[in-house]
């Protein structure tokens, strides 16, 4: 029986081997920096968590963009300098589309939909994204219909789903009345629409571009959209910070938009707009051990049961056999 157990261990193994071997080392690096944003911004959303009294997410979008300008605008100068490169004006708008649909916009719709029918019923809607953006991309980028992939993607994004749902059951129910309402639900989908097509869209005006100066058109588009924003709020009564929130979520903003959001466009180059979407939705994955020992929440069998399902929906997407 034990030799048993062990010839079977050992086949299982030379089957995951096997499979791991088939994998193109474009994919891996793909896939490792997609799974490495989503950990940084489990991070940082971890920490925004901590100063979401003293701060609205506006500001906080804002500031972790204009930050990271100076640091982005610094690196493209000496790649430039290095490797000079002419970005086509086609390249710049669709880059900016990208930033505008998933950030200023997206970002913002979602928010509006989160206050209107709650975090429960708004993250569901919204993280379904990655099923739209795998259809898109068969339709506009000529990627193949893959079952065991999409199923991938189901069981992922349900895991994802399972994960958050759990994390804020307890504190919904303290302090947030959840309901669902016409207005609030169509922004939630819109949000998944906008996710979906900007990264559709980057995979498309990347191709010939490298991941940095990819990375500094989309910083600068999106730090100039946000000027008029941020003025129209302020002019709408919108307070200001206090300095020490201000300081944390600057700091934050380059671990955030300087490290993640760049390796999430790098993800996106290498493994195309489906896989990287999966990968950029998982960040509740890595914020569930985060959570626990920072922030002294406690995790559930829902919570195992959801990292689980992610786990196995992450790898049927990235073998896609």
């Amino acid at each position: 029986m034990i030799v048993y157990t062990l010839q079977t261990t050992n086949s299982i193994c030379q089957i995951i081997g096997f499979l791991i071997m088939q994998i193109p080392p474009d994919l891996i690096l793909g896939a490792a920096a997609g799974i490495a944003s989503s950990a940084l911004y489990a991070i940082a959303v971890v920490i925004y968590k901590s100063q979401h009294e003293e701060i609205r997410p506006l500001t906080i979008t804002a500031f972790r963009m204009w930050i990271v300008l100076p640091f982005m605008t610094l690196i493209g100068l000496l790649q430039f300098i290095v490797t000079p490169l002419v970005i086509s004006i086609e390249s710049v708008s669709l880059l900016a589309i990208v930033i505008l649909f998933s950030v200023v916009i997206g970002d913002t719709v979602y928010f509006m939909s989160q206050e209107r029918i709650g975090v429960s019923f708004a993250f569901p809607i919204a993280m379904s994204f990655p099923i739209l953006t795998y259809f898109l991309a068969i339709i506009f980028l000529n990627d193949t219909l893959v079952l065991s992939r999409l199923l991938g993607i189901i069981i992922a994004i349900s895991g994802i789903i399972l994960i958050s749902r759990d994390q804020k059951e307890e504190e919904e129910n303290q302090k947030e009345k959840s309901h669902l309402d016409m207005y609030g639900t169509g922004l939630a989908i819109l949000t998944a629409i906008l996710y979906a097509t900007a990264t559709v869209i980057l995979e498309a005006s990347i191709s010939d571009i490298d991941p940095i100066s990819a990375n500094f058109v989309m910083i600068l588009c999106g730090s100039i959209a946000f000027v008029p924003l941020f003025g129209f709020a302020m002019s709408k009564g919108m307070q200001m910070p206090s300095r020490r929130a201000s300081k944390i979520v600057a700091i934050t903003g380059i671990l955030d938009m300087g490290m993640a959001f760049f390796l999430s466009v790098v993800s996106v180059k290498y493994v195309g707009a489906t896989i990287a979407a999966v990968l950029s939705s998982v960040a509740p994955l890595f914020a569930v051990p985060i959570s626990v020992v920072f922030l002294d929440e406690h995790g559930t069998r829902k919570t195992s049961i959801g990292v689980l399902a992610t786990v196995i929906g992450i790898i049927l997407v990235i073998i896609g056999f």
